[in-house]
């Protein structure tokens, strides 16, 4: 089976929006591919983390990907700061990439804003540690969306240059792993920004701990318009909180705009809501139960992911401990 490797930054309990992004799509490869789920703490500490709460987050992402159906006996779910590996071959990535692969991220660019200056170097460098995260397990498939498609990119480069230099054909190419369309989850109060973590209202996002009284409130008073639902996909082009609800609908009915407006059309906001609340309620209340029930028992959590992390550095280090032999690298092993 083709590897499949994955990191996730534990920057507080996900929302739907990362659900229906990224997390659901890891559950659905589990049966075909070999798979390795990363949290990425050393990502993470690129702009400062509270030490306690980073350790904290840690722990609830774990449990938010178990709980999602991340499989810990058939795959490999572990922090990535517990596999020494990573670092190491992100040093001999540091040396391949040259600075104008990274001038050209556009990532950076983002998260730095204009007091770029006051950026840390591991941000900027961040893509080669990500190059690295999936390198080291010589996987050849990532699920990547838009915003990552460039770094994914980069981490071609990098293995082609190293192959290059040092004349071997030791990294594989990578490719990107579509899993159709990707569910794009927008803001409860301003459906043309993207549900965020960060959002300053917690009534912007449906957080997969929140519980059902939560998860009706946050929808009814999600933003809408006056207007009754279209007949037609169309209908939604000018209306983005319409459009947003509609989609989270279709993506939680693995459907689509067309089918929930032929079965809700004419239908007002306030009977389209209630359904969405009782679909979210069934759909999500399963995972904020059993997140609470994994984060009770912090001891058995942490097993697993010592026990991961000693199967991941298993498959990391041999292939990192043979590239660093390929640069000529001593071994004291």
């Amino acid at each position: 089976m083709q590897r499949v490797f994955s990191g996730i930054q534990p920057s507080g309990i996900p929302t739907l929006g990362n659900y229906l992004g990224a997390i659901r799509n890891w559950i659905k490869v589990q049966d075909d591919h070999d798979c390795i789920w990363c949290i990425v703490d050393l990502h993470a500490i690129t702009v400062w983390q509270p030490p306690a709460a980073l350790q904290q987050q840690s722990l609830e992402m774990a449990a938010v990907l178990l709980a999602c159906g991340v499989d810990p006996a058939r795959h490999i779910l572990f922090l990535q700061s517990a596999v020494r590996a990573h670092a190491q071959l992100a040093w001999i990535f540091n040396c391949v990439a040259r600075i104008g692969w990274l001038n050209r991220m556009t990532q950076f660019k983002d998260k730095a804003g204009k007091d770029r200056e006051n950026a840390s170097a591991g941000l900027y460098v961040y893509p080669n540690l990500m190059a690295a995260d999936i390198h080291a397990y010589h996987a050849t498939r990532v699920p990547v969306g838009d915003d990552q498609r460039q770094h994914l990119e980069l981490a071609n480069d990098i293995a082609q240059k190293f192959n290059h230099d040092y004349d071997v054909e030791f990294f594989p190419n990578i490719e990107p792993l579509i899993l159709g369309p990707a569910a794009r989850v927008m803001s409860l109060r301003d459906g043309t920004k993207k549900m965020s973590k960060s959002d300053p209202s917690d009534q912007s996002r449906i957080n997969l701990n929140d519980d059902k009284d939560t998860i009706a409130l946050k929808i009814r008073r999600a933003k809408t318009d006056p207007l009754p639902l279209p007949s037609e996909p169309d209908g939604l082009a000018d209306r983005p909180e319409a459009r947003n609800l509609v989609g989270i609908y279709a993506a939680l009915t693995d459907t689509d705009h067309a089918t929930v407006l032929r079965e809700h059309a004419g239908a007002g906001f306030g009977t389209f809501k209630s359904a969405l609340a009782d679909l979210l309620v069934e759909k999500l209340s399963p995972i904020a139960t059993e997140t609470t029930r994994l984060l009770d028992d912090r001891a058995e959590l942490i097993r697993t992911l010592k026990s991961g992390a000693e199967r991941a550095a298993a498959v990391a280090e041999p292939i990192v401990a043979e590239a660093e032999r390929i640069v000529g690298f001593l071994s004291m092993r």
